[in-house]
């Protein structure tokens, strides 16, 4: 069995053909772990072997995610199951109650490994802001994997499962998708519920997921999406199994913002030569299925990164306020720099004399931002851009720049500031470095961009290019964290 290779659909399938088990799924999953975990840094907790196994064995195959292997992000509550959010402060917190995701990816018939490392409280692009070490590339183990949701991209791309969780407050998802090589959902605001996740900035925090394919990325939405009592945020809108009947993209209008390309080459290092040749590749693959490229005008792109800046920080240290060493964990000189960092930021921007000036002025160019998209939607299907401005950097090169990484998101956050949704899709390489594409699209448009993403997923196919591993040693990777 390739692991490596082995899509949810296809392991769906094998279990009804009886050539393989969940148990032998699982245990191939668990070998993985013990070759790689150390080694990549990924998971925080794994499962006892014995309860996964048990586990596996009484698998019923009637359900729609029965006997497949899931990693979650560490914001994920696990009932029973140690749950950190990456943050030493709470190391030993061990809730009494699942998150409604979790619970509903247990009701579906998946098996959770174990809970994915991460940038501490989801503060990070890269992976590096962890408390417990960087999660390493899974296609270059000398570079970061992307963040927030580190661990649970590498899990996917290393064999350790067949999904992940993760959440995307401004491209936490999205960036590991891109930098491993794995399709990445960041859903409408409201499509998922948010109950049971840790806090980072609850009014763009969002629930996804990431995988091999696009159909796998569908079936695990038609699962987990939903109105949730315990969530106010989410909506009754309904939830469609994308068809992927088309087989191109005619008729439709994908838009491009020339705003995203030149706020792009103002980042710091600038945006990489070679990674804007991919993305261009990319575009003209959506052409010639069929579709008509349209310029359209996202003019609050340029102040989108600050208002965020100002935003999630304010939010941050709001959520955060609540751990004391009281009631959870450690004392609050247990948090990581970076946590302590943007609480310092967000209580500024909140205080008297600046809230005004900073917090409520965000919000209003927020209206600004989601503006711009609504109106770009009345043009065009869907909206194409880059994912990062450069290929996955070095793991220490952005870490004593804080302005680096941050600019890292130029891309990413002015969608979770619109509330719109967002599918990242790989793109192709630069040397063995992954990178990747997103198409944007309105509200409640996820089939949409589905079957958008379908059709360049098997028109271009960079998801069958696995990581090279064979450097690896696993006697000197061997072991659960």
């Amino acid at each position: 069995m390739d692991i490596f290779a082995l899509t949810i659909e296809q392991a769906l399938e094998g279990y009804r053909a009886k050539k393989f088990t969940a148990v032998d799924v699982v245990k191939t999953c668990l070998e993985n772990v013990r070759k790689y975990n150390k080694e990549y840094n990924v998971l925080l907790t794994v499962r006892d072997e014995d309860e996964l196994i048990k586990e596996a064995k009484s698998v019923d195959y009637s359900k729609p995610l029965a006997g497949i292997p899931v990693v979650l992000k560490d914001l994920f509550s696990t009932n029973l199951l140690r749950t950190t959010g990456g943050a030493k402060i709470i190391d030993t917190y061990v809730p009494r109650y699942d998150a409604t995701v979790v619970r509903k990816l247990k009701e579906s018939g998946a098996i959770i490994i174990g809970k994915a490392n991460e940038d501490a409280w989801g503060h990070g692009s890269s992976g590096e802001n962890s408390d417990f070490g960087p999660t390493r590339n899974a296609y270059n183990k000398n570079h970061v994997a992307g963040g927030s949701s580190s661990g649970s991209g590498v899990a996917v791309a290393l064999g350790m499962c067949l999904f992940g969780t993760g959440t995307d407050t401004g491209g936490s998802i999205r960036m590991p998708a891109a930098y491993n090589n794995l399709v990445g959902l960041k859903p409408t605001y409201g499509r998922v519920s948010r109950y049971g996740i840790l806090a980072m900035a609850s009014s763009l925090d969002t629930i996804g997921h990431v995988t091999k394919t696009v159909g796998d990325n569908a079936l695990v939405l038609s699962i987990t999406a939903g109105k949730d009592p315990l969530d106010a945020t989410t909506d009754t809108q309904p939830v469609a199994r994308a068809s992927f009947k088309r087989s191109d993209l005619k008729g439709l209008k994908i838009g491009v913002s020339p705003e995203y390309l030149a706020i792009g080459k103002q980042a710091t290092p600038g945006m990489d030569e070679k990674l804007e040749a991919v993305t261009e590749t990319a575009l003209k693959e959506l052409e010639k299925l069929g579709a008509t490229i349209v310029t359209v005008n996202l003019p609050n792109t340029q102040p989108a990164l600050a208002t965020y800046y100002v935003l999630v920080p304010s939010e941050i240290s709001s959520n955060l306020g609540r751990y004391d060493g009281v009631r959870f964990g450690h004392t609050r000189e247990t948090f990581g720099g970076e946590a302590k960092r943007r609480m310092m930021i967000g209580t500024y921007a909140l205080s008297s004399g600046y809230y005004d000036a900073y917090y409520k002025t965000g919000q209003k160019v927020r209206t600004l931002v989601r503006t711009d998209f609504t109106k770009a939607f009345e043009s065009v299907d869907a909206i194409f851009a880059p994912v990062s401005p450069y290929p996955a950097p070095k793991i220490g090169d952005f870490s004593q720049d804080p302005l680096a990484v941050y600019l890292s998101d130029i891309y990413t956050v002015p969608i979770n500031l619109a509330g719109v949704a967002a599918l990242g899709l790989p793109a192709g390489f630069i040397g063995d470095l992954p990178v990747g594409i997103q198409l944007i699209g309105p509200q409640w448009s996820e089939e949409r961009l589905y079957e958008i993403g379908f059709a360049y997923e098997q028109e271009t196919q960079w998801y069958k290019r696995k990581p090279n591993i064979e450097g690896s040693h696993p006697s000197e990777a061997h072991g659960y964290i």
